[in-house]
């Protein structure tokens, strides 16, 4: 009978003909090693977001707010990152953040809104 190894460690796998890890540990490590990259991509993209949102809803607290673009930019926020678009009939596009929006208006003003 031939003896498995851990993919992790090395070590010899009692148990299971189709165990592939020694211990939790081995395949925690593993896994984590393994989906590093992809994890970071979602963390990073996550935390833009969370950041993004937490602008929006500092400077709109009264669900209808009016800002400009250098204020928006001044406190950290990025427009590459939101979670949704709407565009209503008449072609405004609205970007959202979850429940916090925006409506770019003319001469750098943008329009805050809250989605309830």
């Amino acid at each position: 009978m031939e003896t498995k190894q851990c993919l992790e460690c090395g070590d010899k796998i009692i148990g299971r003909i189709d165990k592939k890890f020694c211990t939790d540990y081995c395949r925690n490590s593993y896994n984590n090693k393994v989906n590093k990259e992809s994890k970071n991509l979602i963390r990073n993209t996550n935390n833009r977001l969370r950041k993004n949102y937490k602008i929006l809803s500092e400077l709109n607290v009264s669900g209808k707010t009016k800002v400009t673009r250098t204020k928006l930019f001044d406190k950290g926020f990025d427009f590459n990152y939101f979670t949704s678009i709407y565009k209503t009939k008449t072609g405004n596009v609205y970007y959202y953040l979850y429940n916090q929006g925006y409506l770019a208006l003319e001469s750098d003003y943008f329009l805050l809104i809250k989605r309830e």
